[in-house]
Order: structure tokens, then C-alpha cells, then sequence
């Protein structure tokens, strides 16, 4: 099934799809449900449910013509509004996945099992089961693959942060802010461990900033688990990762930057506003900043490869790294 590019109000765009992917099953079960009915099952308003319809509408087969389009009907009975779904039959048929596809389904799920919480890994281990029987040929194929989760951070400081995850307790965090190359204390009522570019992060209420941070497991130097329950407050949603780990804001300071061809993958690693090719194969880039001394550190890594034209403040102060680097050198 296709989704379309077309979003609700309501949560992040996982939260929309989990939902649509329960909600249609729900609503070709239950012909002619109740707006008031569903929304109260699914815990969510009825102009929430209204939008999420409004996507539905948009979503079904892959070529996206009329007649591959999912056809939803709201009708008045009694003064009440009633959901009619149709052109959805598809839903029905048998799950035929190819060989790579099962494949890599299974290499997925063994990476979930490895990097999720211990409560889940019952569930995940059911359905890999399942999906081994129904994958045929393609299971022998996932035998030859290992799956090994290679981690930085402290074995002792990752079984503690699942701990509490699990008893929803509060964590003292003792972390290192690289920014500012400084350990800072803090409580954080733990949320989720989230996996992203092969760093494991955990995402918590963090009382210090009091609104919801990101802490790399790595860089974290202790962690101590508290007696007081971890209870983030109601506003405290996970973010929606998505779009990366890095979303710049349109408060952050806008940079340019020219790159030359060897630094080029810059301009595919961070999410850039402006790329300009010339016809050296050199780029010129214009990206959202949220810490200067960041793009300080970036500029020293790249050598003469790089060159921030704006702002010129810190074009300047990366020209003033520079020569103290070279200083040192001369003095060793």
C-alpha cells in the first residue's frame, strides 16, 4: 500500500501512520462504525479522526490513479456521522513477499531484537518465527547472515538505562557535552533508547534543560538509578526522527560554506538549505547552525577543503584556530 505525501495536525508522521494502519483493518471490519465510536477507540478526537479520513483518502495501490485510490464515505444516520470504506480489498489478499524482501525483514527485526528493551523481545521473537515459516526459501538465506550490534558505550551504563526503561524510574546522568567539553549532572526521566547512524541514544525528560533531550549512550560517563518514578510530564512527546536526528530550526544561525570536490559529502551528510555546483565540481552550501563551535570544529577537520564565507565573525575565529594549531606545531 502507498501512502500519500499528505499530512495531519495531529503527532508526528509515525505516530499518522501507525494509526491509518490500524485504523483501516478497524474500519473494513465494522461497515458503517460511528465517528464518536471510532475516535473513542482509538483515544483520539473526532476532528482527529476526520483529518486522519482525509489521508486515507489518499492512500492505496502503488500508479496512484483514480481507481487505485482507497474510497471513503461519511454519511449521516440519525444525526450521527458514519464511515463506509471501500476499494480496499487488497488488504485482503495473502502477504506474497520476495526473497530479498523477507530477507531484509528478518536481518531488520534481528537488529530490533538486539537493540530493543528485553519486555519486547518476546513479541519480536514470535513474529521472526512467523515470518521464517512464511518466508520459504529466502529463511535458509538469513541463516548465513550474522547480525552483530557493535556499540561504544559502557555495557554497565546500557543495562542501568534499561533498567530504568523498564521500572520507569528516574536516571542521574553524569554526560559529556562535546560542544562545550564539559560533564554536566542531571536527572532525566527516561522515555526510549533510539538507534540512529549506528549510535544508540537515549531520549528522556531532561529536568536540568526541563524539556525532552537526546544523551549518546557513549558519552555518557555514569549513571546512577534513582528511587523517584520517572514521569515526564504531559507535554514531554518523542521527537519525530524521521526527517534525521539533526532537524535545524529557521531560529539557527544560516552558514555558507564552499567545499571543495573531496569535501563535497558534506553537503549529503547535513542537511543543507542551498547547493550550488560549479563546474570544478566544487560546492558552495548554505546550512542552519545550531552551535557555531560545531561548524568551528567541522571547518578544522576539512583543512583547506573548506572555507566558511558567512558569517564572517566565524570565518574569522576558524582562521584564528587555525593559526594557534599551526603555533603549537611550531613549538613542538
Amino acid at each position: 500500500m502507498t501512502f500519500a505525501s499528505t499530512r495531519s495536525s495531529g503527532g508526528g508522521a509515525k505516530e499518522q501512520v501507525r494509526r491509518l494502519l490500524a485504523l483501516l483493518p478497524y474500519l473494513l471490519a465494522h461497515p458503517g462504525a460511528r465517528v464518536a465510536d471510532v475516535a473513542r477507540v482509538f483515544g483520539i478526537t473526532e476532528k482527529q479522526l476526520v483529518a486522519d479520513l482525509g489521508v486515507l483518502w489518499f492512500c492505496g495501490l502503488p500508479g496512484m490513479m483514480p481507481g487505485d485510490y482507497i474510497e471513503v464515505d461519511m454519511d449521516t444516520v440519525e444525526g450521527e456521522g458514519v464511515i463506509h470504506v471501500s476499494n480496499a480489498d487488497f488488504l485482503a489478499r495473502p502477504l506474497r513477499l520476495s526473497t530479498d524482501e523477507a530477507l531484509g525483514l528478518l536481518v531488520a527485526l534481528r537488529v530490533l531484537r538486539e537493540t530493543g528493551q528485553v519486555t519486547e523481545r518476546e513479541l519480536i521473537d514470535r513474529v521472526i518465527t512467523r515470518l521464517e515459516e512464511a518466508a520459504g526459501q529466502a529463511t535458509g538465506a538469513v541463516d548465513k547472515v550474522a547480525v552483530r550490534v557493535d556499540t561504544w558505550e559502557d555495557p554497565q551504563v546500557r543495562a542501568t538505562v534499561r533498567q530504568g526503561l523498564e521500572q520507569r524510574r528516574r536516571l542521574h546522568l553524569r554526560y559529556w557535552v562535546p560542544t562545550r567539553d564539559e560533564t554536566t549532572e542531571r536527572d532525566v526521566d527516561p522515555m526510549r533508547l533510539v538507534l540512529s547512524d549506528g549510535w544508540t541514544y537515549l531520549e528522556g525528560w531532561c529536568h536540568r534543560a526541563e524539556d525532552v533531550r537526546l544523551f549518546r549512550l557513549d558519552r555518557v560517563a555514569s549513571v546512577d538509578l534513582l528511587d523517584a518514578v520517572a514521569a515526564p510530564p504531559p507535554q514531554a512527546r518523542p521527537r519525530d526522527l524521521s526527517a534525521g536526528l539533526f532537524q535545524p530550526s529557521p531560529d539557527d544561525a544560516l552558514a555558507t560554506i564552499e567545499l571543495d570536490p573531496q569535501a563535497a559529502w558534506v553537503s549529503e551528510y547535513y542537511p543543507c538549505e542551498e547547493v550550488t555546483e560549479a563546474a570544478d565540481g566544487s560546492l558552495r552550501v548554505r546550512l542552519r547552525v545550531a552551535d557555531p563551535r560545531w561548524l568551528r570544529r567541522l571547518a578544522l577537520r576539512l583543512g583547506g577543503a573548506a572555507r566558511i564565507v558567512e558569517p564572517a565573525d566565524l570565518a574569522e575565529a576558524v582562521r584564528a584556530d587555525a593559526v594557534e594549531a599551526l603555533a603549537a606545531y611550531e613549538t613542538t
